[in-house]
């Protein structure tokens, strides 16, 4: 299989190939880009595509280090917040595309074509709130417990969920976001004698390890200040008195209701895009017709925001601070397609979608 040459600012197209050729293609060619540094992303359709590119590419290049960037998973603007373990996985992604060349980091991500539309938390939001501890290691109990809580953690009884933790005695139990398992932490005295794994169902202790990274809880700040900055901004970007709010009003209690995602904008003085932790080098793919995933979500966004506007008690932010009308497809890297390739727009630097009301 002859892969094509690509060219930074250049697009190379090609038809989608039959059958399961597309991932044996991706796999190719994200091999040769690892073998350059460089990190591929595939942006597809859907998000089962994703999925079933994921499973191929790995039997035909198990070298690779692939992750998928999932959706949220709920509509838009809605009342709903997203399961635990998809902000746990989406955390873990944006954590390992920082990663690049370092044992944890990712050498393919694969993202549905409207999850690429949400804005993001900067990457520096992630920097900052990412922490790790090793056995061995002095720990304070209680300002672990008060980080905990400012990285969006939640004091539970029994952890059995991702950003929940538990203190028992001298034991500290707790499910970090990006983690597949969670961890015990055995306390002598002020220093960590033990790491260990443990069964959320038996609740017993299994393997030991080493070191615990925890990433934060949520995809944005729960602190006084982030919580301050929320309130300034929702008197200074949203209609109407913000004491008829149940959100403004939980936000000054520090509790973070249901839906809460969709008022992202509010934490930061400027947000990001996916496009923006996987950096100018990296190489991009956009598989299959993306055209009709977006009319389908631009559509979805008005009627969800005609309803906010029967809504007053409800104000949102505007469409255009929540998601990215007009996203970057490129950033300076080769841009090969598979499918159909964008009809509108500047070639190999963004195309312009549908305006939401």
């Amino acid at each position: 299989m002859d892969l094509p040459k690509l060219s930074p600012g250049k697009r190379f197209s090609w038809p989608t190939p039959v059958g399961s050729a597309d991932a044996l293609l991706l796999a190719r060619l994200a091999a040769r880009e690892k073998s350059a540094g460089r990190i591929t992303a595939i942006v597809t359709a859907d998000a089962s595509d994703a999925q079933r590119l994921i499973d191929e590419m790995a039997f035909f290049a198990p070298q690779l280090r692939t992750a998928l960037f999932p959706d949220w998973e709920t509509l838009p603007y809605d009342t709903f917040s997203p399961h635990q373990d998809l902000i746990s996985e989406r955390l873990a992604t944006l954590w390992r595309i920082r990663q690049r060349d370092h044992a944890h980091g990712a050498d393919v991500v694969l993202v549905p074509a409207t999850t690429a539309l949400y804005r993001l938390a900067p990457p520096s939001f992630l920097a900052g709130y990412t922490f790790e501890f090793k056995q061995g290691q002095k720990l304070d109990e209680a300002k672990l417990k008060a980080q905990l809580t400012l990285a969006g953690y939640q004091h539970v009884s029994q952890v059995v969920s991702h950003g929940e933790y538990a203190v028992r005695g001298g034991l500290i139990d707790l499910f970090p976001m990006g983690s597949d398992v969670p961890y015990r932490v055995d306390l002598f005295d002020d220093e960590i004698d033990s790491i260990r794994v443990f069964d959320p169902d038996s609740q017993r202790s299994l393997d030991t390890v080493q070191e615990v990274r925890l990433l934060p809880g949520r995809e944005f700040p729960m602190d006084e200040d982030a919580r301050a900055k929320f309130r300034s901004r929702w008197r200074e970007l949203l209609e109407g008195d913000p004491t008829r709010s149940r959100i403004y009003k939980d936000m000054g209690a520090g509790v973070a209701t249901a839906g809460i995602e969709y008022y992202l904008p509010l934490f930061f003085d400027d947000t990001a895009t996916v496009f923006d932790y996987l950096g100018d080098d990296a190489t991009l793919v956009l598989h299959g017709d993306l055209e009709p995933a977006f009319h389908r979500f631009w559509q979805d966004t008005r009627s969800a925001t005609a309803w906010c506007k029967a809504t007053p008690s409800a104000p949102r932010c505007r469409p255009s601070r929540c998601f990215e009308r007009r996203p970057v497809l490129h950033h300076g890297q080769a841009l090969p397609t598979a499918g159909h390739a964008p009809r509108r727009g500047r070639c190999a630097r963004q195309r312009h979608l549908p305006e939401a009301a």
